[in-house]
């Protein structure tokens, strides 16, 4: 028996696969919807703190929104087409950091707070930079202002005055001079060093600069400065003040960086709310109901499933978690094995969680016979044209409910059912729906947000765990 298992080491992992695929619904049904237009957004001299902010014991939570919310004149169609574009940017991006970047580690800040804190998330689309975003107060007193969410980067900055050259945000741009908690960092510090590419100016300040895949950029001073959380004070998070900053940020006015390097807001500010926070995206097409991100003990749900967080040693900024496999409609893709996803020793290929990112992207011979796959179990759906990235779509028109094979995602330890709405997705107002995944030639895959939704995406840092509760955002 040992000598057949060491020969065969596929056939333990396979037969798991099958027994995993049995414990959920080989079909469910889809209700189709029609593409969502952009929901309203309270002004930001009409909000008030209770409006973003949520009340929690363990934590606080945060009201999320996506950055479509920041558009405006733009129809569902003409925002669905921005949101592909700044993806295939921003996975171009990814995928070339992860070929073959230098180490992105950077330095801890202090900070001081309670036990944990939470913030209402807004879903956005900053092109290259990430998709929701939150409003948080910065300075001293608080200045509120939206700072998209990115866990695919960890640099925190936002746009300062006086501006160079500064791209329209919705909020006033924020003037350090009025705040009584900023301070600058000075050259040749340890914290100055630890950026990526650290500058230094005749004033021996140290300087910044953030470059994204669709070649928005920021640059200015790197400082520290105290964020505002509801009644949550997290003082000196080192940030950069961007007096130079261009792209399509839509109206947010910074970033607040996610990612697992020593300089984004986790790693800084982990103490206050005990190395762990989580989201919930919710479908953009319910826009009466709120996501979230939270801060502390509270963001971890009883309910989740937990895989561990697998580390590049090139590259400390994603989140990487292992994927043994995909089921379609209650069976194992057999194209698909571990193998396909692996993190080698060189920190090439692997997968990584991504808020940023919209659609999960596969290298190519797994998405191939993931596609294949669903095809097959899909043949009764009447066939539509290919639609941008999308080569497998179907017409739905006139549908009430239709049903599809249920695909599953087989991570280490966690086994994900998708909603149908999260691989299934509305294209265009004509009843085209598309199967929302991707390949890639890149060896990077990325689980990306449309898949998310849902789920409240679980990351405790101090177990070294990424973790999915299914309905989550309950």
């Amino acid at each position: 028996m040992e000598a057949k298992t060491s020969a065969f080491p596929f056939i333990g992992s396979l037969l798991t696969l099958l027994s995993l695929s049995a414990a959920f619904s080989d079909f469910q049904t889809l209700i189709p919807k029609s593409l969502p237009a952009s929901h309203s957004l309270l002004s930001p001299e009409s909000a008030t703190d209770s409006e973003y902010f949520i009340s929690s014991e363990a934590g606080l939570e945060l009201q999320l929104h996506h950055l479509d919310a920041l558009s405006l004149n733009r129809t569902p169609e003409e925002l669905f087409h921005l949101r592909l574009q700044r993806d295939a940017l921003r996975v171009t991006k990814l995928s070339s950091l992860s070929g073959g970047s230098q180490n992105l580690s950077q330095a801890s800040g202090t900070s001081h707070g309670t036990t944990g804190f939470s913030s209402s998330v807004i879903s956005g689309l900053a092109q290259g930079s990430g998709e929701y975003f939150t409003r948080i107060g910065v300075g001293t007193p608080p200045k509120y202002i939206y700072m998209v969410l990115d866990t695919g980067s960890d640099i925190v900055w936002l746009q300062c005055a006086p501006c160079k050259n500064c791209y329209s945000q919705t909020d006033p741009v924020f003037n350090p001079v009025k705040s009584r908690s900023y301070s600058k960092v000075l050259c040749r510090t340890p914290l100055c060093l630890r950026l990526e590419s650290p500058g230094c100016n005749q004033k021996q300040t140290c300087l910044y600069q953030v470059s994204y895949g669709d070649g928005s950029y920021t640059t200015g001073e790197f400082v520290t400065e105290t964020l505002t959380f509801r009644r949550t004070k997290v003082e000196r998070v080192a940030l950069g003040c961007g007096h130079d900053n261009e792209g399509l940020f839509v109206g947010a006015a910074g970033l607040l960086g996610l990612g697992r390097g020593g300089l984004s807001f986790p790693s800084q500010a982990g103490r206050s709310f005990n190395q762990k926070f989580s989201y919930c995206l919710v479908d953009r097409s319910a826009s009466s109901k709120p996501s979230s991100v939270v801060f502390g003990d509270s963001a971890v749900s009883r309910t989740a499933r937990f895989t561990p967080l697998l580390t590049n040693p090139r590259l400390d900024t994603f989140y990487y978690v292992e994927l043994l496999g995909i089921s379609v409609g209650g069976t194992p893709v057999s194209g698909i094995s571990a193998s396909h996803f692996k993190l080698d020793p060189n920190g090439n290929g692997g997968v990584i969680i991504d808020c940023g990112t919209s659609v999960t992207r596969l290298n190519r011979p797994a998405y191939i016979a993931l596609r294949d796959a669903f095809r097959a179990g899909a043949s009764s759906l009447k066939l539509a044209p290919e639609f941008s990235l999308f080569d497998t779509c179907y017409d739905l028109s006139g549908k009430t409910t239709v049903k599809v094979p249920t695909v599953v995602l087989h991570f280490r330890g966690a086994d994900v059912s998708l909603p149908a709405s999260n691989y299934l997705i509305p294209v265009d107002d004509n009843g085209r729906f598309c199967f929302a995944f991707a390949g890639t030639t890149s060896g990077l895959s990325i689980i990306g947000n449309i898949q998310q939704q849902g789920f409240r995406v679980v990351y405790d840092l101090a177990g070294s765990r990424v973790g999915f509760s299914p309905r989550g955002c309950a």
